[in-house]
Parts: structure tokens; C-alpha cells; sequence
């Protein structure tokens, strides 16, 4: 079994998608923030300020999880980023549904740190 392997390309897998969808707000941000819950539209922030912020935040997880230290904030947080963007998205299932398996991959990744 060659278990570095397996982890490599979970991490790349995650950080892949985390990585497009990053690129991709900043291509068509009107695509992504309909995506945000409501309360957080509601807190003042300007759209593009907050789709750039989250883009950030998924950009840093990406490439921490391609460098392969300290496992375990990474791969938790894309957890709880992924399970968020699904349970504020429940009406948007048939698109969201990935983000589910996602987040148990980044939980796998969790569970097989070293």
C-alpha cells in the first residue's frame, strides 16, 4: 500500500478544487456570490471585498495543503469550509452536492496525518 501516495493526491484533489473555485470568483465573481448566506451579505461588507477575502482564505488552504506541513488546519478547516458552503446551500443541493464528498476526502486527510 502506498499510503504518501494516496495522501498526495487527496491534497492535490483538495486543493485543486479549492483553487479553481478561487480563480474562477475572481473570473465571474457574480457566479459566486450568490453562494453566501444571506447574514453574511447583511453585514456590510461590499460583495467584491468578501468574495476576494473567501478567495484568499481558499488560495492559503490550497497551497498549505500542496505543501503537505501540518496537515491538520488545513484539512479541517476545507472540512468545515466545504460542509458550511453545503449546509448554507442546502436549496442549491444538485450543484453543491461535491462539496459533501470534498469534505469527507479533507476529513480522510484529517484522520491520515502524520
Amino acid at each position: 500500500m502506498n499510503a504518501p501516495l494516496a495522501r498526495f493526491f487527496l491534497r492535490a484533489g483538495i486543493a485543486f478544487t479549492l483553487l479553481y473555485a478561487a480563480v474562477a470568483s475572481f473570473m465571474e465573481p457574480t457566479n459566486w456570490i450568490g453562494f453566501f448566506p444571506q447574514f453574511v451579505k447583511q453585514m456590510g461588507i461590499p460583495d467584491a471585498v468578501l468574495l476576494r477575502g473567501f478567495s484568499a482564505v481558499e488560495i492559503v488552504l490550497a497551497l498549505w495543503l500542496l505543501w503537505g506541513k501540518k496537515l491538520f488546519i488545513p484539512s479541517l478547516a476545507s472540512a468545515a469550509l466545504l460542509l458550511g458552503v453545503t449546509a448554507f446551500n442546502l436549496g442549491a443541493l444538485d450543484i453543491v452536492f461535491r462539496d459533501l464528498g470534498l469534505a469527507a476526502a479533507a476529513l480522510a486527510l484529517f484522520f491520515l496525518r502524520k
